[in-house]
């Protein structure tokens, strides 16, 4: 699964580089992109909450791609700085609770959404565990740790969330958009899992 990322991830970043390189000539800064990033996202949780489920995919999809290119632009620029990389992490979670919580919105004010109550409970495990994802990363890697495991990362949540709902909306009574949040939620919960037992086995000669 890793290897499978990996690849991936090298792949992705041969494609956009060129569009690095364009922001970098433009005298674009990281942070700037961060900015804009997060302001899609939330626009995105907008068109969420108010009904514009494909919108809402859509922009989601495009704050992902925005998303990566801040780290690029200043890896390659030279302008890479600690409070960038905090910047850039506070703000991913801000999109992610924001997206969940405007998700929690439509399911619970359209008419005819199917289980709107669980579409909520749904939604606010999916923040949970998602900021839990994080936070298991970065208390491991403050403790010297590596931790980049598991099945659901940002990166899957946005295209899994994304990708569907900008190709086919909500799906009858909202059912697939229920379905997406609820397959989030248990994913993360199972990272939040893997890396907790990742972090269990790599510090077992601490416990002698």
């Amino acid at each position: 699964m890793e290897s499978v990322r990996a690849n991936a991830q090298r792949v992705y970043h041969r494609l956009t580089q060129p569009l690095s390189n364009l922001l970098m000539r433009w005298g674009v800064t990281p942070n700037l992109i961060t900015s804009l990033g997060a302001a899609i996202v939330v626009l995105s949780a907008v068109a969420f909450a108010t009904g514009w489920i494909r919108l809402g995919g859509g922009l989601l999809v495009l704050s992902g791609v925005i998303d990566t290119l801040d780290g690029q632009v200043a890896r390659s620029s030279g302008q890479a700085t600690r409070f960038g990389a905090f910047y850039d992490s506070t703000l991913d979670r801000v999109g992610d609770g924001a997206t969940f919580i405007g998700i929690a919105v439509y399911l619970l004010t359209t008419p005819g959404i199917h289980l709107p109550v669980a579409g909520v409970v749904f939604c606010m495990l999916a923040v949970l565990f998602s900021l839990l994802v994080s936070y298991a990363r970065a208390r491991a890697e403050g403790l010297g740790v590596e931790c980049k495991v598991g099945v659901i990362q940002r990166a899957e949540r946005i295209l899994l969330l994304g990708g569907p709902t900008l190709l086919a909306g909500p799906g009858p009574d909202g059912r697939l958009l229920l379905g997406i949040v609820a397959l989030l939620a248990l994913g993360s919960a199972v990272t939040v899992g893997q890396r907790f037992h990742h972090v269990y086995r790599v510090t077992a000669a601490d416990r002698g």
